[in-house]
């Protein structure tokens, strides 16, 4: 037995919260802006995902340690950790990686719910969101045969590893500790992506970080499990057969932090990733280039063949954010794309449901399956016979292409103002930007949980 596992948290424990790197703690803090962003604006969700786990997490109750985002109310840390990564990929708008995953929803609200029951300071969680993307981003790595849009959704397979190894590193687990904590996320682990399009897909991201606060806590107090969950018959053998890397775990752990190199992607939709460049494409031709909604005859989008995105009639404004058609017609007709574009109303007004019966996916198998490499093209079909068409290969937002400061900005504020006032979005912002020197990081959460001020309880 090659001890795969053991090595893993021989590489987690080397960390440490007095020597994180300038880079990474960089980028653990935009993780930060844009999970907070999402998870209010989550809140809101149009079909009411937000509302449906605040209301469930409320009615059960229990021992007031962890705030609810937008709840006014705390809860355990389990409880308060599935509603607020369940509402942080509400609108699918949080953070993406390549290989293709989301490694902030199904991590970070489990940090912060341990890191507001016990007093941790803001520095330490920075550390342990460093942590869980490490782990979370080498472990998809070595997961080759998790294939996007098909089997296992990635969030609540390998998100509750990422999710417990952050918690433990938190919580100050020893070796034996953290390695058992390890094997209880193995029998914690899998989500089935059928459900994509559903309420159900954001809460595989819920799941993640209430398993990671649960696989933590059980560790320290004594529970038992296999110190080998990476090893033969594991994690690997009983998700991938032989698809797999499994040194690709540890190989290079850190060296650099994979948050910094690759780096990250920051959405500017809240939509599948794969359906931002046909967004700006159909954003381009109705600015830029002047065409009308009332002057379109028809609508073609080149893409790769990539059945995942290939939904022309979603069933509702929620699988909308999976249709690149609907992503590409609200564009078109509204000139934005906003969380409110998924709303059902929007779904199924006269003018969308018209340019949807006119807008086609056309598989171009030059195009590159690399998320890095791909491109999308939006060719329209205007009524006087003429075309006219935009493509996008490099977008900002995308992995190495990042927002600015700026952009990451609008994007706060514009999430937050969706459930609190512009003053409250701005103390808030003055948290977020001072919080690697915040002693307690229950004044943040204070300030996301109970929104218009006052004592959550």
């Amino acid at each position: 037995m090659n001890d795969l596992t053991g090595r893993l948290v021989d590489s987690i424990l080397k960390i440490q919260e007095d020597d994180l790197p300038e880079a990474a703690t960089e980028v653990a803090l935009h993780v930060l802006l844009d999970g907070v962003s999402t998870m209010l604006a989550g809140s809101s969700e149009p079909l009411g995902i937000g509302k449906l786990v605040i209301d469930w997490t409320r009615e059960n109750g229990g021992a007031p340690n962890s705030s609810v985002v937008a709840g006014g109310f705390k809860a355990p840390a389990v409880a308060a950790a599935f509603a607020n990564g369940t509402m942080a990929h509400a609108l699918d708008f949080d953070n993406v990686w390549l290989p293709r995953q989301h490694p902030m929803s199904p991590t970070m609200p489990g940090i912060l719910a341990v890191a507001e029951q016990y007093g941790f300071s803001g520095r330490r969680v920075l550390g342990a969101i460093i942590v869980a993307f490490e782990v979370q981003g080498r472990l998809r790595s070595a997961s080759v045969g998790l294939e996007t849009g098909k089997g296992f959704h990635k969030p609540g397979t390998i998100g509750p590893f990422g999710a417990t190894a952050g918690c433990g590193w938190l919580l100050g687990l020893d070796r034996d500790e953290l390695l058992i904590a390890l094997g209880i996320a193995g029998s914690r682990a899998g989500s089935l992506a059928i459900n994509t399009g559903t309420m159900t897909k954001s809460s595989h991201a819920g799941h993640a970080a209430r398993m990671g606060v649960e696989c933590a806590e059980l560790a320290r107090r004594g529970w038992t499990a296999s110190k080998h969950v990476f090893e033969g018959g594991g994690f690997f053998d009983t998700f991938l057969g032989d698809r797999q890397e499994p040194e690709l775990l540890v190989e290079n752990f850190g060296d650099p932090f994979m948050m910094v190199d690759p780096g990250l992607g920051f959405k500017k939709y809240p939509a599948n990733q794969n359906t931002q460049r046909a967004i700006d494409a159909a954003l381009e031709l109705r600015h830029e280039r002047g065409v009308e909604p009332e002057d379109i005859r028809q609508v073609e989008i080149d893409i790769c063949p990539f059945d995942y995105i290939n939904r022309p009639q979603p069933v509702s404004g929620l699988e909308g954010k999976f249709s690149l058609q609907y992503t590409t017609a609200a564009a078109l007709l509204d000139g934005n794309v906003t969380v409110d574009s998924f709303s059902n109303e929007r779904r199924f007004a006269s003018d969308m449901v018209d340019l949807l019966s006119r807008t086609q996916v056309v598989y171009d198998e030059s195009i590159s399956m690399s998320p890095i490499e791909m491109l999308t093209r939006v060719r329209l079909t205007l009524s006087d016979g003429s075309t006219v068409e935009a493509t996008k290969e490099r977008i900002t937002g995308m992995v190495g292409v990042p927002l600015s400061r700026e952009e990451r900005l609008r994007k706060y504020h514009a999430c937050a103002t969706r459930v609190m006032s512009p003053r409250r979005a701005d103390e808030t912002l003055e948290l977020i930007d001072g919080f690697r020197d915040l002693a307690d990081v229950a004044p943040l959460m204070e300030s996301i949980s109970n929104l218009d001020g006052g004592t959550a309880g």
